[in-house]
């Protein structure tokens, strides 16, 4: 979670150093195509999870079981990520991505989300 080009406050840090190996590889996967996307990203604690803050933009990732959460995002903006993967994005603003899917997901989809959630 220590990268240069993203500012992590200390309530989002404890999050993500509580976090078990696999659930923190995903984390920190998101993490790496989110700072390569918007370098300065701000990474906060709301709604008891990290969310990564872009302008008036934001994108909040919970880890849980499963595999990453996402919230604050819509179909509309997803880059072109619902469309390939409709079973994971559900209808209120929710995408599970389950950790055996993230595994097939190549980075370039996950940086089209980025790319069009934070825009």
């Amino acid at each position: 979670m220590e990268r240069p080009d993203t500012i992590v406050d200390e309530a989002a840090r404890t999050y993500v150093d509580g976090l078990d190996p696999a659930g923190r590889a995903l984390f920190d996967r998101l993490h790496a195509l989110i700072a390569d996307e918007h370098p300065g990203a701000e990474v906060r604690f709301a709604y008891k999870m990290p969310t990564f803050v872009v302008g008036d933009s934001s994108l909040h990732v919970g880890v849980w079981k499963h595999g990453l959460s996402l919230y604050g995002w819509s179909p509309e903006r997803s880059g072109g990520f619902c469309d390939r993967y409709p079973q994971l994005c559900g209808d209120k603003g929710t995408l599970k991505i389950p950790h055996a899917d993230a595994a097939r997901i190549p980075d370039e989809h996950l940086r089209d989300l980025v790319r069009a959630v934070l825009a």
